[in-house]
């Protein structure tokens, strides 16, 4: 087996206010993969797409209900950043464009982190870690 590529499928409530928060954090959509049911975008420098699903249409796909991302826990995407300053930023960047803080900017082994969730509970983390 010849595995090409990989994405992630995640669930939404609202995908004009899910478009809007990823542009705000400055990631590229992925233009042919958006439509009244999909939000599509491109991130990192390798392109790892995250398809935004209305909710309905995914537990279509899956055949069942899906998990309440505000409840409990699904996966947590981790994002790169090149220092401790950078990571800092974020928390204005996620706050200004409608996000959740759930783990302030610290120490976290050698590195320095932060969580935050998207409007609909998905969970990111910004680390950096030094050479």
């Amino acid at each position: 087996m010849n595995i090409k590529m990989i994405w992630a499928n995640l669930a939404v409530e609202d995908l004009e206010r899910t478009g809007k928060f990823y542009e705000a954090l400055g990631f590229r959509p992925n233009g042919h993969n958006n439509s009244e049911e999909l939000r599509s975008f491109f991130m990192g420098e390798n392109n790892f797409i995250i398809h935004f699903f209305v909710k309905e249409q995914l537990e279509v796909a899956l055949k069942g209900s899906l998990a309440d991302t505000r409840q409990g826990n699904e996966v947590i995407f981790s994002l790169s950043a090149e220092s401790e300053e950078e990571v800092r930023e974020w928390v204005s960047k996620v706050d200004n464009a409608g996000g959740t803080i759930f783990a302030p900017p610290e120490k976290w082994g050698k590195g320095f982190n932060l969580g935050f969730s998207d409007p609909d509970g998905h969970k990111f983390n910004v680390l950096y870690w030094p050479k």
